[in-house]
């Protein structure tokens, strides 16, 4: 596979696949949240994904936007590839995170959306609800998500627009 070919994202979930370049996440919840993060941390350890666990790290009470900024912000500045937050609806802390100038955080609950969000949208951080999915279906929404790539095209033109909208409010 050439150099060109390897930093395609068409192709790079195949490299990564291949164990030829590693994917970092940052990963977040809030207390409603926790289980089935750690049931994601799990699914990424037997993949070989390396993620940093930004909390939180029990099922005590906390707040979402501490966890979604905290997640956003270590997207946002490039130490990490994508982000997976996870509250109870996924609601909160997708609008939390998608406070953060630079990120696109989708709200997913099924693999179409999960997809869709990455081809269309350029998506970096996946947000999913506890209390509305299940830990099976999370983790194949994880896959969907991080195995599709951006159309560009007339995606890009949008996703352009929306950085407009974000120049605007400054």
């Amino acid at each position: 596979m050439s150099l060109l070919c390897a930093l395609c994202y068409k192709c790079i979930y195949k490299v990564f696949e291949r164990g030829e370049i590693k994917l970092k996440l940052a990963i977040g919840s809030d207390h409603a949240g926790f289980n089935l993060k750690e049931a994601v941390k799990k699914h990424l350890d037997k993949k070989g994904i390396e993620y940093k666990d930004f909390g939180t790290y029990s099922e005590e009470s906390c707040d979402y936007p501490d966890i979604a900024k905290d997640v956003a912000l270590a997207v946002k500045n490039g130490q990490y590839d994508f982000g997976i937050l996870i509250c109870g609806t996924g609601i909160g802390i997708s609008i939390a995170a998608n406070k953060v100038r630079g990120i696109r955080a989708a709200l997913c609950h099924d693999t179409f959306s999960a997809k869709a969000a990455r081809a269309h949208n350029n998506a970096n951080i996946l947000a999913m609800g506890a209390r509305v999915i299940g830990e099976g279906l999370a983790c194949e929404i994880v896959d969907a998500f991080l195995s599709s790539a951006f159309e560009g095209g007339r995606h890009q033109r949008r996703v352009d627009k929306i950085h407009l909208i974000e120049d605007e409010q400054q």
